[in-house]
């Protein structure tokens, strides 16, 4: 009776714990033992590169040889390709510069991956755009809200403004490693009160 009364509650109800106890009352035991899924869950070994390589016909041969630049637009070196690349990506760029560089911007346009420092990474404001709200029916203008831009992020304090169709988000501080096509979440308290795809960001503070 017991289990029968849980499998009409929400799922969200529960925590994680507790579902896996539901998993091995139920006779599961391997599934109650199974790990968390923080990466690509359909790339069984989180190797993304070489997923695209793997199920995008021609895609190496498309991209190759696409610009290095710094962030004046001059010409560092050669790339892979463009989907190849993450910002904030450090290891594996194949390119010596003589010191530390980072992936700090991507244009899938022309084929331009952009480095620069770690300080680079820095932004104090972004646009996101295809916005979900959850907990309002819109956005009040200027509301204050905890904002995370990753998994695991801790978040930071920020305002909501309207931007065109989407949302103009501010921080109070500079955040590191906004990345356009990733998920922005917004928070008050505990509550999600929306969210959406984050466009593009905004140079830090001087």
């Amino acid at each position: 009776q017991d289990l029968l009364r849980r499998t009409l509650l929400p799922l969200g109800t529960y925590h994680k714990t507790a579902i896996r106890q539901m998993a091995h009352d139920f006779g599961y035991p391997e599934l109650a033992k199974k790990a968390e899924s923080y990466e690509i869950c359909f790339v069984p070994d989180n190797d993304y590169r070489g997923f695209l390589k793997r199920n995008v016909t021609g895609l190496e041969a498309k991209v190759n040889g696409g610009n290095f630049t710094d962030k004046s637009g001059k010409v560092l070196g050669q790339h892979k390709g463009y989907p190849f690349y993450t910002i904030g990506q450090r290891k594996g760029l194949d390119i010596a510069l003589g010191k530390p560089a980072f992936v700090t911007a991507i244009d899938p346009d022309t084929n331009t991956i952009v480095l620069g420092e770690e300080d680079d990474l820095k932004g104090n404001e972004m646009q996101v755009a295809k916005i979900n709200w959850i907990k309002y029916e819109g956005l009040t203008e200027g509301m204050e809200v905890l904002t995370k831009i990753r998994y695991k992020d801790k978040g930071a304090i920020s305002n909501l403004h309207t931007y065109q169709s989407g949302v103009n988000v501010r921080f109070f501080e500079n955040v590191k490693g906004i990345t356009p096509g990733q998920s922005a979440v917004f928070y008050e308290g505990d509550d999600v009160i929306g969210g959406g795809i984050i466009q593009r960001s905004v140079q830090p503070f001087a």
